[in-house]
């Protein structure tokens, strides 16, 4: 069965997924014919082409190509330019957290949980420290213990867990649901937030290191302060030129990194680059934010910072990645511990389908729902 359609349509998927001619010229031939409309796929053809650049089937049979806008603000920015479009990728992803957000608002409501009244309770007028020592507080941040743990890994979980504790979803995943063919680009998109009176939740992108991973949620957590959901590229570097990135950038660093312990505990007197690790050490996080809170604190000369970023970044590219873990810890930290452990209740209860239920954490089969909830501690 051939199926009449708007080539403009078929480019437009082709090109939304990112991918190019040559790419999908092994499973898709006629793909050129079809985009210059010399030639009509065939219905199974089509639905193939559909999967293999994740656009919904019925965006195909549209009369001109659809315009996506983002589901929630996006600030994300190359230099100054906003960029043009999300990845299927992102858009999936943002998605599957808004199904999750929703159903954890009604569930939250259901169990009479009060609104969280730190959602919202800032402006980006407040004062940086005095924000950022009130987020410490509200999560029970202590700079000392942070430098007694072991490893960023570590100092990353304790962080995720002290924002899960007063009620925030913190999601952490390289991959959109558990697709380990599709793999989220740090470099389209760093994390977002989903600001919300009864379910506030982070995405960070798991893709990207540990510890820019921190800066990531910490930034994500200034959001949250302000009641903004947003898209961002949240970096130590970057110079946003929106006022609420700009401000929640410096919140994040003021929060992992205070400028006056930083002041206290450096020392002029040794190497520049060992010092950097070392406070990188003790405060876990990334090397990037210890050379911009140097360049914060005068200690670093503009140019000079600049230089120094990307030496470093290009150092920490090189660097291997770590082996994947446990599968249902994995799980776990991907859909937030806090929200799968009410899900799972939740079903085993009979309060929400299996198939919802499925849906939501990304999973096909029954016992790897059990195994999962095992993990959780929920049984019943």
């Amino acid at each position: 069965m051939r199926v009449p359609l708007n080539p403009d349509v078929l480019r437009w998927a082709r090109e939304r997924a990112g991918r190019s001619l040559r790419d999908l010229a092994t499973a898709f031939p006629n793909l050129d014919e079809w985009e210059r409309g010399e030639s009509i796929p065939t219905l199974k053809q089509l639905e193939r082409f559909a999967k293999t650049v994740h656009a919904p089937i019925g965006y195909l049979f549209l009369p001109t190509p659809p315009v996506e806008s983002p589901p929630i603000p996006d600030f994300r920015t190359i230099g100054n330019a906003h960029r043009d479009r999300l990845s299927p990728d992102l858009l999936d992803t943002i998605y599957v957290c808004q199904q999750r957000q929703e159903w954890y608002h009604d569930y939250a409501r259901s169990q009479g949980e009060r609104p969280l009244d730190f959602v919202g309770s800032a402006t980006i007028r407040d004062d940086i420290a005095a924000t950022a020592a009130r987020i410490r507080r509200a999560l029970g941040f202590d700079i000392q213990e942070r430098r007694d743990l072991p490893t960023w890994t570590e100092a990353l979980r304790r962080f995720i867990e002290q924002a899960e504790s007063i009620g925030i979803l913190v999601m952490c995943s390289g991959v959109v649901l558990n697709n380990n063919r599709r793999h989220l680009d740090p470099d389209e998109f760093r994390g977002f937030a989903m600001a919300d009176d009864l379910a506030p939740l982070v995405f960070i992108n798991g893709a990207d290191t540990k510890a820019a991973q921190m800066f990531t949620l910490a930034h994500e957590l200034a959001h949250i302060w302000l009641g903004q959901s947003a898209i961002s590229d949240a970096q130590a570097r970057s110079t946003p030129d929106t006022d609420i990135e700009l401000w929640c950038n410096r919140v994040a660093a003021e929060i992992l990194v205070p400028i006056s312990t930083l002041k206290a505990e450096f020392d002029d007197s040794v190497d520049l680059d060992v010092e950097m690790k070392r406070l990188a050490r003790f405060f876990k996080v990334s090397t990037l934010v210890i050379l911009r809170r140097f360049h914060d604190a005068g200690k670093l000369g503009r140019e000079a910072f600049w230089e120094a970023y990307d030496v470093e970044t290009r150092r920490l590219q090189d660097r291997p990645r770590p082996p994947g873990g446990d599968f249902y810890l994995t799980e776990a930290v991907r859909v937030s511990k806090r929200f799968a452990r009410a899900l799972v209740t939740s079903t085993l209860e009979g309060q929400t389908l299996h198939r919802d239920a499925f849906r939501m954490l990304g999973l096909s089969k029954f016992e790897t729902f059990q195994e999962l909830g095992r993990s959780l501690g929920v049984t019943i």
